[in-house]
């Protein structure tokens, strides 16, 4: 039994959702999410939560239950307040810098990345070695910061590279004479 799916989510005031045409849609003001619904599992909106329960008793309805509240729960979150992750770049000559619509990398390549920042998406740094990225759509931000992450992954020797704010890093000892 899924403890997640059995709480209904809470929609806060300012924030509407409804569901028809097999879709799960939240408006709130920092924009409009929605999601496709999942047939193994049912929904219902009642004074002012969705309460959402698996459809059958199969082993597979019950694996979807609690994973399409917390994608519902994610919408409401996203539209309220959206999600932020901060990438810490670290390395002599490592830096990053927003220029309108393209974040470009130094990265110790012969060349600069340039980053073609997604719609929906804001990119900021307020220094040159803190890349903050936001949006509505959690999944979108995380996908962001992964793929601009993938250019310089931290090493475990010296720990430079791109890493998630409170990321520990494993370092290694280097070798002895």
């Amino acid at each position: 039994m899924s403890r997640t799916g059995k709480k209904p989510v809470a929609i806060p005031a300012g924030v509407t959702a409804s569901i028809d045409n097999g879709q799960v849609s939240v408006k709130g003001p920092k924009g409009a999410l929605s999601i496709p619904m999942a047939d193994e599992v049912s929904y219902s909106l009642e004074d002012g939560n969705l309460t959402i329960t698996p459809a059958n008793a199969t082993k597979r309805a019950r694996a979807f239950w609690g994973m399409q509240r917390t994608l519902v729960q994610n919408l409401v979150t996203g539209v309220t307040e959206g999600y932020t992750k901060v990438l810490e770049i670290t390395g002599v000559g490592y830096r990053a810098q927003s220029q309108g619509k393209t974040l470009k990398l130094q990265l110790g390549f012969s060349h600069d990345v340039d980053f073609e920042i997604p719609e929906g998406i804001e990119i900021k740094t307020p220094d040159n070695t803190t890349v903050e990225i936001s949006g509505i759509d959690k999944q979108k931000v995380g996908q962001v910061a992964a793929e601009i992450r993938r250019w310089r992954k931290p090493e475990p020797y010296k720990g430079k590279g791109i890493k998630y704010r409170g990321e520990f890093i494993f370092r290694k000892e280097g070798k002895k004479k």
